[in-house]
């Protein structure tokens, strides 16, 4: 999974950034560069560490989240040269985290002059619309060119692009995103080459002074009733970045001293995961432990796949246990022995939890 963090400048998206992946950025108030901060974090996953403690492999791999801090503004970021090589970086994205400022400090004026959540979101709103307008144009140019000199097998699939792609044009020229048209699952299929911003899932992280810490539920629920479309949470950047810092002992003492619950990076992935409706399976091979991530609703083979495109293609069954049928047993041997430990085909739904065992030949 890999997210890319954009947002107004001086709105604190490097701050959140090192407290998702324990970076070490350099936190400044604006630069023109566009080489982006990337970084990975490992997924918490408190399921691991009973799975450690009853298969005792040599190596632990949790599932990773790739974040990609974009150095660039947002504006004019739909043009060509500067603009399409940040343009770039969020296309390959997953999911957009937009970081909205909600603190107050006069050491670092807003750009617009004042805290306006509101504004900031719909500005950032306006501007992804206007890159993915721009992208449509450029295409439907493209595409009435090539319908003067098309031959007839080639002209029906260019006038069905035309007409979809007019048509979400149509909808993002009245301010709805492509992610709110109620496209079909046929139309989001042809559109998925375009890679366009709108379409993308976005998580909204409310990035909120040291003072309003106690206000975060409140600041949540407001811009969710607003925003119904986006995943919400608060984060107190700054604070989240000095206890990603420290140990794990230190940082749990420390939140429990300021009555915060989940770290940072443990609430924003539970929302990306729901977000984008993935799930973890967990495989035990060769004494290693790892945990993958899929979408729901992916079958066997597919899964198979995300490990290698053998197992995928020379799927002949999986072996199948929960996690809380592996938990309630505590070992392998005696789930074999209740019958819990499933023998599963091509047409078998992974469900979230599951460890199992791919048997392939090719």
């Amino acid at each position: 999974m890999k997210i890319a963090i954009i947002g107004l400048p001086k709105s604190g998206k490097t701050t959140i950034f090192n407290a998702l992946t324990k970076g070490k950025a350099e936190v400044a108030a604006y630069s023109p560069t566009l080489t982006p901060n990337t970084g990975v974090a490992k997924v918490p996953d408190l399921r691991l560490s009973v799975l450690e403690s009853i298969f005792q492999p040599k190596k632990t791999i949790p599932a990773e989240v790739s974040y990609v801090d974009i150095a660039g503004s947002i504006k004019g970021f739909s043009k060509e040269g500067a603009g399409g090589e940040f343009l770039n970086y969020l296309t390959t994205a997953d999911a957009l985290l937009q970081v909205v400022r909600t603190f107050e400090d006069d050491q670092v004026p807003h750009p617009e002059g004042s805290i306006d959540p509101k504004r900031d979101i719909t500005s950032l709103d306006l501007e992804l619309a206007i890159s993915d307008l721009a992208i449509i144009e450029r295409r439907l140019d493209k595409l009435e060119t090539g319908l003067k000199g098309a031959r007839v097998t080639e002209r029906e699939h260019y006038l069905g692009e035309q007409l979809l792609l007019q048509k979400i044009k149509a909808g993002l020229e009245k301010d709805i995103p492509i992610r709110l048209q109620g496209l079909t699952k046929e139309e989001l299929k042809m559109l998925s080459n375009y890679q366009f911003l709108t379409a993308k899932p976005m998580l909204v992280v409310l990035n909120i002074g040291e003072k309003q810490i106690p206000q975060a539920s409140q600041l949540e629920n407001e811009i969710s009733s607003l925003y119904p479309q986006f995943a919400v949470v608060a984060l107190c950047g700054k604070l989240e970045m000095e206890l990603a810092q420290l140990s794990e002992a230190e940082a749990k003492e420390f939140r429990q001293a300021m009555g915060l619950s989940k770290p940072a990076l443990e609430r924003v992935i539970d929302l990306s995961y729901r977000l984008l409706g993935l799930i973890s399976f967990f495989t035990t091979v060769s004494a290693e432990l790892k945990a993958w991530t899929i979408p729901a609703g992916t079958p066997a083979p597919k899964a198979a796949g995300k490990i290698h495109s053998d197992m995928e293609r020379g799927f002949i069954r999986a072996e199948v246990i929960s996690y809380s049928d592996l938990q309630s047993c505590g070992n392998l041997a005696e789930a074999r022995r209740r019958g819990l430990l499933r023998t599963e085909g091509k047409s078998y739904i992974m469900q979230d939890g599951d460890i199992v065992t791919f048997l392939f030949n090719v």
